[in-house]
């Protein structure tokens, strides 16, 4: 039984009551909030290790909460919203949120979720221990789950620093977005697949010198990503 820690954030009841006794079925350890700011305060002090985080919240905004959550920390977020604009999933992912799901949802399909979230830092996809790769000024350490560029930490999320490393193991290869998704979501990913777009546009902006001519992690029209980083 899992002892993962959840925190459970929207403002209305009803769903927070279901989803918490879903979620403490599965033996997880819950804590709820109904609004920003008591969702920002509980996070800090449970330290939770997957936050739901509804969108539409009262006072500080879920894009907000997110936002500030991305400052402080590498916690898994799953948003959730009431809205179908797809603008609303592209803006949650480019803050950082690592999945969504739309308003009215599935418990179970939630639960599920949600483990599929959390064994990516446990499960195959999760670098092991390998030697240091280094190209030119860029060093990706997976035992260390660390990258450098330079001198200085770059500061990586883990689905990010996952993609890279995905990335440069494949040096001088065409990986397509579902083969990137197998290899850091994990098989039973349920989103969209624009997903990979979004957190290599993050990953561009911090290891790239001009991240609107990547040089490191390439484009292939119609058909994926290339890392053309050389092997030093």
């Amino acid at each position: 039984m899992t002892e993962s820690k959840i925190l459970v954030v929207d403002d209305e009841p009803g769903i927070i009551s279901n989803v918490r006794a879903y979620l403490e079925r599965e033996g997880y350890a819950v804590q709820t909030a109904q609004d920003g700011a008591s969702a920002l305060r509980l996070a800090r002090s449970f330290s939770p290790d997957l936050v739901v985080l509804d969108i539409m919240l009262p006072g500080i905004d879920g894009l907000e909460v997110l936002r500030q959550l991305r400052q402080e920390s590498a916690v898994y977020v799953l948003l959730l919203t009431a809205r179908t604009e797809e603008m609303d999933k592209v803006i949650g992912l480019t803050v950082g949120a690592d999945d969504y799901l739309t308003k009215p949802f599935s418990p179970r399909e939630l639960v599920a979720r949600i483990k599929a979230i959390l064994r990516r830092g446990r499960g195959a996809a999760e670098p092991t221990a390998a030697a240091t790769l280094t190209f030119g000024d860029l060093r990706i350490d997976p035992a260390a789950h660390r990258a450098w560029k330079g001198d200085a930490a770059v500061d990586l999320t883990a689905i990010e620093f996952n993609l890279l490393y995905a990335l440069a193991k494949h040096q001088g290869r065409v990986l397509s977005r579902e083969q990137l998704i197998e290899q850091v979501w994990g098989y039973d990913y349920y989103g969209d697949d624009r997903v990979v777009d979004v957190h290599l546009g993050r990953l561009r902006k911090k290891i790239e010198d001009n991240p609107e001519h990547p040089q490191l992690v390439v484009t292939v029209r119609g058909v994926g990503y290339r890392f053309e980083g050389v092997s030093s």
